[in-house]
């Protein structure tokens, strides 16, 4: 064999073996990311479908929300998971979340020991519900906080007990100079609430931040009409959570989602998802 036959030999014998070589370690990282997706834990979470900007659907048709974009930014950090989003109503969320059909609701839910006996509450929070109190606007110069509220003895519209917001006025209360009178509701809407306000039935409603700019600031508000005579102002911001369904695999997740949560605090991701939807960070509400 003469030397550039032997030449062109070797060189077609390192090409086989290149290409085989290349062969084996496309198929060698196929399989292994084959078997990465095989060893996902899917996750289903549910989220309420018209609570905007929480939780909502957008017009793309597409899970969306603060809640949702917060849920979305842990799985990226979270090799070990992949969420799948269904949108749907309240009542079937928490009804799905007992039976075991959703691993994960969210809802702009607070925490109560209600809630705490039938799911599994991570220890970091999601996001945060701002609450204040809708007051008439005649008064707004007077009663500026919670405490001159107090002070005035103002009555307050009656709070069902199972309302969480019964909770925070009977938190307050505790060690408060002078006690906001609590009265437990019966069945009333929003808009008795707020009719009953201007009345002067009553002097203040515990109302949601988000509600009041929806119902009365908005100008497609349904109470839009009592703009120019009730007011708003700021208690405090409620820590919300998502709720897991009660087993060992979501009770190894919430592990993981604290971890991961804690790390989008601290890199200001939590901030300026909330300031993308809300306008403003809900965080700074919150108080110890």
């Amino acid at each position: 064999m003469n030397k550039k036959r032997w030449f062109i030999v070797v060189g077609v014998i390192a090409a086989v073996l290149l290409v085989t070589f290349i062969g084996r370690q496309l198929s060698g990282q196929a399989n292994k990311n084959q078997g990465s997706t095989d060893d996902l834990i899917t996750l289903q979470v549910a989220h309420t479908q018209s609570y905007a900007p929480y939780d909502f659907v957008n017009d793309e048709g597409e899970s969306d929300g603060f809640e949702v974009a917060v849920l979305k930014a842990v799985d990226e950090k979270l090799d070990k998971y992949q969420f799948e989003y269904t949108p749907t109503s309240d009542e079937d969320l928490l009804i799905g979340l007992e039976s075991g059909k959703y691993d994960i609701g969210t809802k702009g839910a607070w925490y109560t020991a209600e809630r705490a006996e039938k799911f599994i509450i991570p220890e970091e929070p999601i996001g945060a519900s701002v609450i204040g109190f809708t007051i008439r606007k005649e008064d707004e110069n007077t009663i500026t906080d919670i405490d001159s509220f107090a002070n005035s003895k103002g009555k307050l519209v009656p709070i069902s007990p199972q309302n969480a917001q019964y909770n925070v006025i009977q938190d307050y209360n505790k060690t408060a100079k002078n006690p906001i009178g609590l009265t437990e509701a019966e069945s009333f809407t929003v808009a008795d609430a707020y009719a009953w306000v201007l009345e002067g039935r009553y002097d203040a409603y515990f109302d949601i931040k988000l509600s009041f700019e929806e119902a009365v600031t908005s100008e497609d508000g349904a109470y839009h009409q009592y703009a120019d005579r009730l007011s708003w102002f700021a208690y405090k911001g409620i820590e919300t959570y998502p709720l897991l369904h009660k087993n060992e695999k979501n009770k190894e997740f919430a592990a993981a989602y604290d971890k991961a949560v804690k790390e989008l605090q601290d890199d200001g991701t939590l901030s300026k998802l909330s300031q993308k939807y809300f306008g403003e960070d809900v965080f700074s509400y919150v108080t110890d």
